[in-house]
């Protein structure tokens, strides 16, 4: 029986990347760890990283994270509305894992109404498979342009009628402003949902913290559920932005442009965690360094970064490269630019159009309207070399056709994946997480030229790293469940 004061928790953020996305993974592996079923759920989500699910449809990446520390197989209710911004202004909208439509920024806001009964359809069927549902929000509630049809903070928790924990993150300084500012922008009811607030990445002596806590609960009324620390050496899937590239002073060095429209980044952060290399992300302006392997990202608007890698000079360097004899690997919209050409007749991520790609394999690829949405695993081969395990998905709209995928990258179960060029020195795939495998980490990072005998476990990573913000947030979560013993429901 479940002994919880509540079914559905939500925590909420006074910025973006105050630590929502953790916080809710940390209370998952909490959950679970007390022997209770658990689902992590986010009303809408607006991210490029997102993840394959068993149902076949695709959610955000940091909602796979979460059902992961809860110990359960990521489906698309967890994430009902996932937003993919192709420009500033407009977005693939993804409803139920399934690509929707495209809308700028004024018509999705008039269809809100339609995606909160999505959303809600969502959360009624975990709430009828799982004993707690963990919610989290996007961006912060105060954002007062968005509150007409807001379903992804205070709309839901009132629609749902639950609790509110609210994260702040005080490495950003003015943590209490952030509290106190935020509860002023809500309304009477959406302030009594708070429960409390959590304040994030904490460094430094507690005491000097505590006089500004006792403020602080002073006055909102409100307690201070918990102060989690700064948490360094976390390996954890982004939600979305780019985390800071660490100094490494490792001896191979992978270069990976940063596509304004780059998606899924999170296929680099097993090569991040790899102590013999030095990763590195090329911004718009930035000169580019010699390396040994050049990475094409993934990209939701193939044809536009295409053409911004064109104005930022790639096309020469990664010639240069190649002359050296450097490596080259493209995934996914990375594998379409390394073609011949880029066609999208049906104006799929933009105005109708072909582009000239970098000519660097010998295919065409042309824009589809449905989505391929797949995990594919199995024992791979890398050209003629020793067979290993691989596992990784496929999110893409393009189908590639040519010469080179008669030398595909892999063999996997005996089936082709991506090209090859016939001088060896460039592959593309459109395998999404090929480095997250140990064994096929181990061999792409060979086939480019580092020999090393370190393997990075990207699975092991993650479950120490949830393990580690799980005890942080013991303390919050049983402060939490003190504080809703002790009061009525939210009204």
């Amino acid at each position: 029986m479940n002994a919880l004061p509540f079914r559905t928790l939500m925590v909420q953020g006074t910025t973006s990347d105050a630590g929502k996305s953790t916080v809710v993974a940390a209370l998952c592996r909490l959950l679970r760890r007390r022997g209770l079923r658990v689902a992590p759920f986010k009303p809408q989500n607006m991210a490029l990283n997102s993840a394959v699910t068993a149902d076949g449809g695709e959610i955000g990446r940091a909602q796979a994270l979460q059902a992961i520390a809860a110990g359960v197989a990521p489906h698309t209710d967890m994430n009902p509305v996932l937003l993919k911004p192709s420009s500033d202004t407009g977005a693939q909208v993804i409803i139920h894992g399934r690509v929707r439509a495209e809308m700028n920024a004024r018509d999705y806001h008039q269809y809100k109404t339609v995606a909160m009964a999505a959303v809600l359809e969502s959360h009624n069927r975990l709430l009828s498979q799982y004993e707690a549902i963990v919610v989290e929000g996007a961006g912060s509630p105060a954002e007062i342009n968005l509150r007409e049809r807001d379903i992804a903070n205070m709309g839901f928790a009132e629609a749902v009628d639950c609790h509110v924990i609210l994260v702040a993150d005080i490495d950003r300084g003015g943590v209490f402003a952030h509290i106190v500012g935020t509860l002023a922008c809500l309304s009477e009811s959406e302030r009594r949902r708070i429960a409390g607030f959590v304040i994030n990445r904490f460094r430094g002596d507690i005491a000097l913290l505590e006089p500004g806590l006792d403020w602080l609960e002073q006055q909102t009324g409100k307690p201070v559920l918990g102060v989690l620390p700064y948490l360094h050496g976390m390996y954890l899937d982004a939600e979305d932005a780019v985390q800071p590239a660490q100094s490494r002073a490792g001896r191979f060095r992978i270069v990976v442009p940063s596509l304004p429209r780059m998606s899924n980044h999170t296929d680099f952060d097993a090569l991040r965690a790899h102590p013999d290399v030095d990763l590195r992300f090329v911004r718009a302006g930035e000169p580019i360094p010699a390396a040994d392997l050049v990475i094409l990202p993934g990209s939701k608007n193939t044809r536009g970064d295409l053409a911004w890698l064109q104005a930022q000079g790639w096309p020469a360097q990664l010639a240069r490269h190649l002359r050296y004899g450097g490596k080259v690997i493209g995934i996914c919209g990375g594998f379409q630019m390394l073609g011949r050409c880029v066609a999208d007749p049906h104006g799929v991520e933009g105005a109708p159009g072909r582009s000239g790609g970098l000519g660097l394999l010998d295919i065409e690829t042309e824009l589809a309207q449905e989505k391929r949405l797949a995990q594919v695993g199995g024992q791979a081969r890398l050209g003629s070399g020793a067979a290993f395990a691989l596992q990784g998905y496929e999110i893409h709209m393009g189908v590639s056709n040519g010469a080179a995928m008669d030398r595909p990258a892999f063999l996997i179960d005996g089936r082709s994946e991506g090209a090859c060029s016939t001088d060896g020195q460039v592959l593309g795939t459109y395998l999404h997480g090929v480095f997250d495998h140990p064994e096929a980490g181990a061999a792409l990072l060979a086939w480019a030229g580092l020999q090393s005998d370190y393997v990075v476990d990207t699975a092991a990573l993650r479950e120490a790293s949830i393990d580690r913000i799980a005890d942080a947030t013991a303390p919050v979560l049983d402060k939490l469940l003190s504080v809703l013993c002790a009061d009525s429901p939210a009204q």
